[in-house]
């Protein structure tokens, strides 16, 4: 009796640390995510699902082009990619992001350019349009779908606070057909 005791007590406490461990890989270092819309294609498609690395910018700050997800309200995540840092001055001319005065290409929209209905693919603007400052202020990050014509992101929602930033997405998933690095 005292072996089934002691087997019983080993099996619980092994279940016991599997599932703390899972707790702390979940909440503190990965979380899966589901794309939902359209407004990360070609780069991410809806329905795909993403492994969020969280423990990234707690040793480090979202960089220019990474693709993040950040909470957009209280119940919503958004994912999007990075356009501007803090310091940089954006706008959009002719269809070509401009950072800090230099037109910068975007080899992630390429494909989906020569495919979109309606040009330009990005319209004109400056951050001062959308936000009513010259630059990306400290503490923040300037967000934009890859889909440029179906994305609610900076222009719509401001700058967002580091705070917000979940992590970084790069990771895809599923589909199983599909794992692949997004970038």
């Amino acid at each position: 009796m005292s072996s089934v005791k002691s087997e019983s007590w080993e099996w619980l406490k092994a279940i016991f640390i599997a599932l703390f461990l899972a707790f702390v890989i979940r909440y503190f270092l990965f979380a899966p995510i589901v794309v939902d819309g359209q407004s990360m294609m070609p780069t991410l498609q809806n329905s795909d699902r993403l492994i969020v690395n969280k423990i990234g910018y707690t040793i480090g700050k979202p960089d220019r082009f990474d693709i993040v997800v950040f909470h957009a309200t209280a119940e919503k995540d958004y994912i999007k990619r990075v356009i501007g840092i803090p310091g940089d001055s954006i706008y959009y001319e002719n269809d070509t992001l401009h950072i800090n005065g230099e037109p910068v290409d975007e080899p992630y929209l390429s494909d989906y350019k020569q495919n979109a209905y309606s040009l330009p693919f990005t319209g004109d603007f400056s951050l001062k349009d959308y936000t009513g400052h010259d630059v990306v202020p400290e503490g923040h990050i300037f967000v934009l779908g890859d889909n440029r014509q179906h994305s609610k992101d900076s222009r719509h929602i401001g700058f967002i606070p580091y705070e917000h930033v979940v992590g970084s997405a790069n990771v895809v998933f599923w589909p199983f057909s599909e794992i692949r690095i997004a970038k």
